[in-house]
């Protein structure tokens, strides 16, 4: 009886197992290689956690290790998921005889640009990964995954394995990780970081930047540091491509945005360091110009920045950039004046006609500089009006620029009464000369003054002479003062100064002498006399050029 039973159990135990092995084969999924699509699903469908077939995965891979051939597959796919490379199934060639049109080869590459390496091609008249794809998975997978792609898996073996709304715990025990560290990171690398500016400014720089300018910087190069930290790690989270395309593109506009924010607040130290440079200058219209290149550098800064941070979220830059030259065209003609005057002001800073608190007179406008801009200037009248003047009309009209004046001229006629003896009016103007000698802030080499005309009313002597003084303030000081000392030379010396007058003369009066004078008509007299003064006078300047001449 035993030996029956034994009998019997030794025949149904193989065809039992060979009806388990049967029910097992025939729940296995089979490969479909007929086209680059069925390729691609077959390898990606049966890696998935709720049709998890490595075997059939493995069979995209023309190999005869089936180990080898798993491991490959495996890779490929964690490669894919951490750089968030989505598959849009839908676009794939459906075609056994598919062409790449590049090469004309029967070849399918998945990212040309981005994994020019990874690609599938029909062998046989099926489709498998190439040779290519297979010696590039193991530097592929080093790459993303530089620590490992187990390294969090092993860290929590059992528990870790368990799903929680969509994600292992092992993930959301990493995602807390990492969100605890980057705060750490960014509080520690922020006070280093402000250390360093510090410490760098105060020794090359000479500046002393406000510590909230120093304290803004820091902070997005914190962030940028952070981000260039997290890339390399964020590979082991392993989580869904539908996540991880979102990961990666955030983190990859993320590394622009905090690089653009920490060049943007640079400016503030760079413009900071200029105005301290435009204070060591005596031109002023360098203080205007350092809000102006502030302003500018934090516009070229931002459309950059923007530009590069579109570009990371897959914008098509090149598309956007053509309509922006087209609209811009569009946008020129339509400020040509704006562009004028923008043009202008650049003229203005490079030519540099004036600087702020010059006193100029153009078209009829009389008054100082208080701003230049980049589309107007502003001009303080000395009726303390504000007149606004385009650059663009500015940088075309003729400037008459006071303020460039070394010297400031004062021309006047000091008008004498015709009665004032010779003598007296040379020594009036000797002492007019002394004067403009023994004043501090007249020019000394060069000033003119002589008995210049015969009025109608008076004789004129010429006054010509120059200030050498900084402002008008100090112009009109000096002339105060001069005109001063010539009214007191005057009262010193009894000349008498001059004024329109009209004076009727009676020559004849009845019962009186006439007053008209008599002249002596004698020939000989007259000659004589006039003989004797030009020998005076040609002794006297005689003398005088004798004297010239032993100087």
């Amino acid at each position: 009886m035993r030996a029956i039973a034994l009998f019997v159990f030794a025949l149904i135990t193989p065809m039992y197992l060979w009806s388990q092995a049967d029910s097992l084969d025939r729940n296995v999924p089979k490969a479909n290689l007929e086209s680059p699509y069925n390729t691609i699903e077959t390898h990606l469908k049966y890696l998935q956690p709720d049709t998890y077939f490595p075997e059939v995965s493995a069979k995209t891979f023309n190999l005869s290790n089936t180990e080898l051939a798993k491991d490959l597959a495996i890779k490929l796919k964690q490669v894919l998921d951490a750089k968030g490379m989505y598959i849009d199934m839908e676009l794939l060639p459906k075609s056994n005889n598919y062409i790449d049109t590049t090469n004309d080869l029967a070849r399918y590459y998945l990212y040309p640009n981005a994994l020019p390496g990874i690609y599938v091609e029909k062998e046989a008249g099926r489709w498998y990964w190439s040779d290519r794809t297979v010696e590039r998975i193991p530097d592929l997978h080093k790459e993303v995954f530089p620590f490992g792609s187990d390294l969090l898996v092993n860290l929590f073996p059992t528990f870790g394995q368990q799903r929680l709304g969509g994600l292992y715990v092992w993930q959301i025990i990493g995602i807390l990780i990492f969100v605890v560290v980057i705060v750490v990171l960014h509080a520690l690398l922020t006070w280093l970081i402000q250390l360093i500016i510090t410490r760098l400014e105060v020794r090359f720089a000479k500046i002393k930047s406000q510590s909230n300018v120093i304290r803004k910087i820091a902070r997005p190069l914190s962030l940028l540091l952070i981000t260039l930290i997290i890339i390399p790690f964020e590979p082991m989270l392993q989580l869904p491509v539908n996540i991880s395309r979102y990961v990666v593109l955030i983190i990859q506009a993320l590394t622009p945005l905090f690089l653009t924010m920490a060049v943007y607040r640079a400016v503030d130290i760079l413009g900071e360091y200029m105005v301290e440079v435009a204070d060591r200058t005596e031109n002023k219209l360098d203080d205007q110009l350092v809000p102006l290149v502030r302003k500018a550098l934090k516009i070229f800064i931002v459309i950059i920045g923007a530009l590069v941070v579109l570009q990371s979220l897959d914008f098509n830059i090149t598309a956007l950039l053509a309509g922006i030259s087209i609209g811009g065209i569009a946008l020129a003609l339509a400020a040509q004046d704006t562009l004028k005057n923008l043009f202008g002001s650049l003229m203005i800073f490079l030519d540099r006609p004036f600087q702020i608190g010059d006193w100029i007179n153009f078209s009829g406008v009389d008054g100082t500089v208080e701003e230049v801009g980049f589309r107007s200037t502003r001009v303080r009248t000395f009726a303390n009006s504000l007149v606004y003047v385009p650059n663009g009309k500015l940088a075309d009209m003729t400037i008459d620029n006071f303020g460039l004046r070394e010297y400031r001229r004062f021309s006047t006629k000091i008008a004498l009464t015709y009665d004032t003896p010779t003598v007296l009016i040379q020594q009036f103007v000797d002492g007019l000369r002394e004067i403009v000698e023994n004043h501090p802030n007249t020019r000394k080499d060069y000033y003119e003054i002589h008995m210049n005309n015969m009025n109608s009313h008076s004789l004129d002597v010429l006054f010509y002479i120059f200030f050498a003084v900084p402002s008008w303030s100090a112009e009109l000081k000096a002339r105060h003062e001069v005109i001063l000392a010539i009214i007191e030379l005057a009262e010193n010396l009894g000349v008498r100064f001059a004024f329109p007058t009209q004076t009727l003369h009676v020559e004849d009066l009845p019962g009186q002498s006439s007053l008209s004078p008599t002249y002596n008509t004698d020939s000989s007299t007259i000659k004589e006399r006039t003989e004797e003064f030009v020998k005076a006078y040609k002794a006297k300047y005689a003398i005088e050029n004798g004297n010239e001449n032993k100087e």
